[in-house]
């Protein structure tokens, strides 16, 4: 630090900015956190089957998560060097890119899935377990490309500092999507497939969400804006 003259007072606009961002962050985690929560909660009350199966699906949804968020991640880090840079073109080159890479690879993700009925028994050999997991397993196969997107373009909004439009989507997406469907099974009985149905939609609405703001450009704002 000294050999390249560092300063090391206290940046204290940066450093609210990055609190703030902080802040917008763990918002975002926790309607994460209470979707899931509430999910978990209502599958257990359709009994230990339910839950398990449940269980099972969520479990690979989120392992196929943090291998899509591979292209995810590095989007956040060639957008946000773009961006540094002042090259506004390339950021959406890369967004562009890098979503389509996405959208490739879930797919594959989900055919793989598709053809394959025996991945199940896998994990249990418990026959009612294997029997409700039908109905969560082909809503993971159905929504992974969509998915696979929206894992994209949040990278490509992380990279480009958006984590405010980030919070606000994933907060009414839960809000008027995912947590209403989830209880609403409860009440009327819908079972997983209520449940998963909140997923979906809760996948869709951010999809909607993220690709709208991608779209606008209103996301690729320079180093020096």
């Amino acid at each position: 630090m000294l050999a390249e003259r560092v300063l090391l007072r206290v940046d204290w606009p940066v450093l609210r900015a990055q609190l703030v961002m902080a802040r917008d962050l763990i918002v975002r985690g926790l309607a994460f956190q209470a979707c899931f929560v509430s999910a978990a909660a209502v599958a257990a009350r359709f009994g230990a089957a339910a839950l398990a199966a449940h269980q099972v699906v969520l479990q690979l949804w989120g392992f196929l998560a943090l291998v899509l968020d591979s292209l995810a991640i590095a989007a956040q880090a060639l957008v946000g060097a773009a961006l540094g840079a002042g090259d506004v073109s390339h950021a959406k080159s890369v967004a562009w890119r890098v979503t389509v890479f996405s959208l490739l690879a879930a797919g594959v993700l989900a055919a793989a899935l598709g053809r394959a009925p025996l991945l199940p028994s896998l994990f249990t050999h418990d026959r009612s377990v294997l029997a409700a997991i039908a109905v969560p397993w082909w809503f993971l196969v159905a929504q992974l490309p969509f998915a696979g997107i929206v894992f994209a373009l949040d990278g490509v909004l992380l990279g480009a500092g958006d984590a405010a439009f980030m919070r606000t989507a994933t907060v009414v997406s839960a809000l008027i999507g995912f947590l209403p469907l989830t209880w609403l099974s409860l009440v009327y009985g819908w079972g997983l497939a209520g449940i998963w149905s909140g997923l979906a939609t809760f996948v869709a609405l951010r999809l909607l969400f993220v690709g709208w703001r991608t779209i606008s450009g209103r996301w690729a704002l320079t180093g020096a804006a």
